[in-house]
């Protein structure tokens, strides 16, 4: 497995993570929370060293028992707080609750990383001057170790909360959407990751636009419909075929999990599934070689002034 470092925190990661959210949530829901446990610790027996889940997955406690008995060390736990609840805005007092409850979850008595979950533009100054206080005061007992924000990018397809949050260099890691159809977090987010050293983890390289031609349809719609599409792209769903001619890639997976991965920029690229098999083969295009420079440029070509859909 390749490794790369988590940005400033200075921990060492694979370049590959396993998410634990996402529509299949390690299994779950349609398995059981033995079977979840399963898929975490055959990620970790992959080589996998980097976890990401949150307190609204309802993932906590799989992973944690699917890592039991592991030296500590030997993994990076990611976790997150919801934020926003039925009854609106959530305080300070809540964030300690849930992060007790993260941490007794995971079975662990600190957590690598605390993101705030899913934070909206008009939402970043209370979160900024309410919570981010109290992360960096749970950094100081000893709960967390580095602190972390990420975006809702399927309604934030153009990442505005994260063009408010990294100026200010805040936060130590952050979460952004990142894949072949949209790749605008290229121009609006990594370049300042980059100069502030904070490690990027790439949520939605693959998303259901990549492997159910209706809603690829559906997306190439919405571009064409912005005038933010290349020349050349129309709505056929056949349109990214050129993905699988000889020398690029296998499958349009492989294809999209290789373009986020080898962007400068990104740090680690999130995989999500309830199957093993699913598991080992996004691993094995996670750490294949960089596409072919034809393909990023046609790719770049079709997509690269987009950020109007998500892929979801």
């Amino acid at each position: 497995m390749q490794t790369t470092l988590l940005g400033r925190t200075g921990l060492s990661v694979t370049a590959a993570g396993l998410g634990c959210g996402g529509f299949s949530r390690i299994g779950v829901a349609k398995y059981g929370e033995a079977h979840a446990s399963g898929i975490a610790r055959a990620a970790y027996d992959a080589g996998v060293t980097f976890f990401d889940t949150a307190a609204v997955y309802g993932t906590e406690t799989a992973l944690g028992k699917g890592l039991a008995g592991l030296p500590r060390s030997s993994y990076v736990l990611s976790t997150k707080f919801p934020y926003r609840g039925p009854a609106g805005l959530q305080g300070p007092e809540l964030l300690v609750k849930t992060l007790d409850e993260s941490l007794r979850a995971l079975g662990t008595d600190y957590i690598d990383v605390y993101h705030i979950h899913a934070v909206t533009a008009a939402d970043y100054p209370w979160v900024r001057g309410t919570l981010l206080p109290e992360l960096l005061r749970a950094k100081e007992k000893g709960k967390i170790r580095f602190v972390g924000i990420t975006e809702q990018f399927a309604v934030d397809t153009s990442h505005e909360m994260l063009k408010l949050a990294l100026p200010e260099n805040h936060f130590d890691v952050i979460m952004t959407g990142y894949n072949l159809l949209n790749p605008s977090a290229a121009k609006t987010v990594l370049p300042t990751a980059i100069k502030n050293n904070v490690a990027v983890l790439c949520m939605f390289a693959v998303r259901s636009a990549l492997s159910n031609p209706a809603q690829l349809k559906i997306d190439l719609g919405r571009i064409l419909a912005r005038s933010q599409g290349g020349a050349g792209l129309t709505d056929d769903p056949h349109i990214l075929d050129f993905l699988l001619e000889p020398g690029a890639a296998e499958s349009i997976t492989e294809a999209a999990y290789r373009f986020a991965r080898h962007t400068p920029g990104i740090t680690v690229t999130l995989t999500g599934t309830s199957e093993k098999a699913h598991l080992l083969a996004n691993l094995r295009s996670i750490n294949a070689p960089p596409l072919p420079s034809a393909v990023l440029a046609r790719l770049s070509a079709l997509f690269g002034n987009v950020d109007c859909v998500s892929g979801q």
